[in-house]
């Protein structure tokens, strides 16, 4: 018998040896109404049946059904049993799909969702990764800011996203594993004069020519807070844009200056593109991380590239 306090450990049911036997006999029970006809159903003799429905009874210290004179039909504590073997046995054949899916070269659809910065380095080696090992997986990749990758997580489109919950109360169906933060810096043209600067403040640049994340965005808010907290105003002469490749262009054409994550700004650096200017900036984005839905079951796919984006970030970050 199994003792009330055996009950509320989560792993009771390994000390009772609860058999697949006996879910499957309380789901046959459940739909016959009848031990002889369950018995039948799953091969098994009545007697056979009356003790394993019996050892089970005697091992919650419950009765799971009532006898009636043709027939039984399940109690409360019945019905609750019968509504977790159904859920066990079918995470059960889940998992044989998994299985099967793992073997077959995982063959499937994954869909991630990530902002800018880990999508320079972080994703494209985890990618690389999975893909030597699948490359018959399809991974789709969306890159948005968070709040966008939110909303489309919650729709279902994505699997999983690598990004920022930014809510006061986030939705306690998210899970966020943080990663790293994310310090930004600012940007010019290579060439340009105060790349050579010493001593360069804020004040030295903020009457310069910008090109900012557009009002509202918490990129340009803390921007105009860094200014505003140095005891200056903010930039004024700003072109509201997010789009990369605008952004990159204009920076090379003109003397405008640009503040985007470090890490995107070293890439930009090795590609002889853009550099970063001598001085540290006061501001910073808040951590990222990888967020999934505790309600949602990801595929065999889903599993493996987050178990390697979890590998990558280790060896980034």
């Amino acid at each position: 018998m199994i003792s009330r306090m055996d009950t509320l450990n989560p792993n009771w049911f390994l000390r009772a040896r609860l058999k697949t036997r006996q879910l499957l006999l309380l789901i046959a029970l459940d739909e016959q109404r009848n031990i002889h006809r369950a018995a039948e159903e799953l091969h098994m003799t009545q007697p056979a049946a009356s003790k394993q429905l019996k050892d089970l009874e005697d091992m919650l210290d419950v009765e799971l059904f009532e006898r009636l004179p043709r027939g039984m039909r399940p109690t409360i504590y019945g019905e609750t049993m019968i509504r977790h073997a159904r859920m066990a046995l079918t995470s059960l054949s889940l998992a044989h799909e998994d299985i099967v899916a793992l073997k077959s070269g995982l063959a499937g659809q994954v869909e991630i969702g990530v902002i800018m910065a880990p999508s320079m380095s972080l994703l494209p080696r985890a990618i690389s990764r999975v893909k030597e090992q699948s490359p018959q997986l399809r991974i789709g990749v969306q890159m948005e800011t968070s709040n966008i990758l939110l909303e489309r997580l919650r729709r279902g489109s994505l699997d999983f996203m690598v990004g920022r919950i930014l809510e006061d109360q986030p939705d306690t169906d998210l899970q966020y594993e943080e990663l790293a933060d994310e310090p930004v810096c600012a940007v010019a043209r290579v060439g340009h004069p105060l790349v050579t600067a010493q001593g360069l403040t804020l004040e030295d640049i903020a009457g310069g020519a910008w090109l900012l994340s557009p009002k509202g965005s918490v990129l340009r808010y803390r921007c105009d807070m860094m200014f505003r907290g140095a005891g200056l105003s903010p930039p004024t002469n700003v072109v509201d844009t997010t789009a990369l490749l605008l952004i990159s262009s204009l920076l090379q054409q003109t003397d405008s200056l640009h503040v985007m994550p470090v890490e995107v700004a070293r890439h930009y650096v090795s590609l002889n593109i853009l550099s970063i200017l001598p001085i540290e900036l006061p501001c910073r984005m808040d951590a990222f991380g990888i967020i999934t839905r505790r309600s949602h079951l990801l595929s065999p796919g889903a599993g493996v590239m987050l178990d390697a984006l979890r590998v990558a970030a280790a060896e980034i970050y």
